[in-house]
C-alpha cells in the first residue's frame, strides 16, 4: 500500500498478505486501486505514521506489535474491511490513532487557554463523550492530560536557562494558564516546588556548573602554559 502524505512524499508500508486477506474480502481486486485522499481511515493511517515515525523508536517487542497492528486494522478499513474487522478494527487500529492525533492537537495549542474538549472534538468530527472515553481508557481524563502537559511544558521552560529574564507571568500565559494563582497552586502540587524555586533551583544548579566549567579551563590553561 502507498499513500501519499503530501506533494513530494509518500508512505510505502510492507505488510503480510495473510493480515489482509483475514480482514478484507477479495483482496485480490483491489490491487493499485486509488482511494481518495479524504477517506477517514486513510486520514488517521496517515497521521499515525507520522507520529510513529516522529518517536525515536519502539522500544519493545510488545510495542512494536501492537503499533503493528494498529497499522493493519487502519489499512484494513481503508481497504474495505468485513464486518467482524471494522468492528475489531474500531476498538483497537482506529481508537490509537484517533486518541494519537488528538494528544497532538493538543500539545499544539497549549497556549489557547480556551482549549476545550468540544472544541478538540470539533476538529476532529467526533462528540465530546467520545473524546472523554478515549483518554479514560488511559486512565487519565482529557483535563487532567492537558494539564499535566501545560505543566510539564511550564517546568520545561523555567529551566531552561535561555528562558531566564522571561517572567513567571509570561510562562504561565504561553502554556495556556490566564490564572497566575491558579498556575502556582497546579504547579505546586506536581512538582512538590513552587515555580519560582523551580527556576531558582536551576539556576543555581546551571551557575554551578558554568563556574566549574570556568575552573577546569583555567585549570587546564595554567597546565599548558
Amino acid at each position: 500500500m502507498v499513500a501519499r502524505a503530501a506533494a513530494g512524499s509518500l508512505w510505502a508500508l510492507r505488510v503480510p498478505r495473510s493480515a489482509i486477506i483475514a480482514s478484507v474480502r477479495n483482496v485480490e481486486d483491489l490491487y493499485c486501486r486509488w482511494i481518495p485522499g479524504d477517506v477517514p481511515s486513510l486520514q488517521l493511517l496517515r497521521r499515525y505514521l507520522t507520529v510513529l515515525d516522529e518517536a525515536a523508536q519502539v522500544e519493545t517487542s510488545e510495542l512494536q506489535q501492537t503499533a503493528a497492528n494498529h497499522i493493519i486494522d487502519l489499512i484494513a478499513l481503508t481497504l474495505g474491511a468485513t464486518r467482524e474487522a471494522a468492528r475489531v478494527a474500531a476498538g483497537g487500529g482506529v481508537r490509537a490513532a484517533r486518541l494519537q492525533s488528538i494528544k497532538n492537537d493538543i500539545l499544539g495549542n497549549l497556549n489557547d487557554e480556551q482549549l476545550s474538549v468540544h472544541a478538540v472534538a470539533a476538529r476532529h468530527k467526533v462528540t465530546p463523550r467520545y473524546v472523554q472515553r478515549l483518554f479514560e481508557e488511559t486512565g487519565a481524563t482529557y483535563t487532567e492530560y492537558v494539564l499535566g502537559q501545560r505543566l510539564a511544558r511550564a517546568h520545561r521552560l523555567l529551566t531552561d536557562a535561555r528562558q531566564a529574564e522571561r517572567t513567571l507571568t509570561a510562562i504561565a500565559f504561553e502554556v495556556g494558564f490566564s490564572d497566575l494563582s491558579y498556575f502556582n497552586r497546579a504547579f505546586r502540587r506536581r512538582f512538590g516546588a513552587t515555580p519560582s524555586d523551580v527556576r531558582a533551583r536551576s539556576a543555581a544548579f546551571h551557575g554551578c556548573g558554568d563556574q566549574e566549567s570556568a575552573t577546569l579551563l583555567h585549570a587546564s590553561a595554567r597546565r599548558h602554559r
